[in-house]
């Protein structure tokens, strides 16, 4: 199997790098001490036209819970439909209602908007209270790819989560195995989690 490095960056220098130390795919964003932000435009052009690997861009106008209000949903809105002009690979957001449950219908707008971009469900997953449910709710309308640690800090403590969550999304929906994974423990996680695709900001060594 081909296994998937999806390395996340917060520049366009660090995307450089980061291809050249041989990452399968990039995961653009802004701020990642607050878990990451969208990047500007600038950053955004720059970026997919230096690099030769897909280029995935994180679409959240701020740090902090993931329960949008009117005006940051339109900001989301806006932003997609400039990253699908500037022609990336794909987009990565996550929506919750304020029970920490998905946002089903905010989510399926955003899935219509980013048409036929790659769409990544990102780890606000991890704060549902049933996961598994989540899975197969996000199955239903659209997403590609789902980014998570299985609920926990690590993807090695919720290695169990992670592998049932690849059980449900069978070949409808792809997990990428998040959580502290980096190059030094790549070999420990992908044993444990058979999943393809993996993610995290020191997945290749620069």
């Amino acid at each position: 199997m081909n296994l998937v490095r999806e390395v996340c960056v917060e520049s366009f220098q660090e995307a450089v790098l980061a291809e050249a130390a041989g990452a399968s795919r990039i995961e653009l964003c802004d701020n990642l001490s607050y878990g990451g932000t969208t990047p500007s435009y600038g950053t955004i052009r720059k970026t997919i036209d230096k690099l030769h690997i897909p280029v995935m861009v994180m679409i959240r106008p701020r740090g902090g819970d993931f329960v949008y209000t009117k005006d940051e949903f339109e900001i989301m809105r806006n932003d997609i439909q400039i990253c699908r002009e500037l022609g990336v690979t794909g987009v990565v957001f996550g929506m919750l209602n304020l029970d920490d449950t998905i946002d089903i219908e905010r989510t399926s707008e955003l899935v219509n908007i980013a048409h036929p971009l790659l769409i990544t469900f990102h780890k606000a997953i991890d704060l549902t209270d049933d996961i598994l449910l989540s899975v197969n709710q996000l199955k239903t309308i659209g997403i590609d790819r789902i980014l998570s640690s299985g609920g926990r800090e690590t993807a090695i403590e919720g290695f169990k989560t992670l592998r049932k969550m690849i059980e449900i999304a069978g070949d409808r929906i792809k997990i990428i195995v998040a959580g502290k994974v980096t190059w030094g423990n790549f070999d420990e996680v992908t044993r444990l989690i058979p999943g393809g695709e993996y993610h995290g900001r020191r997945l290749v060594k620069y």
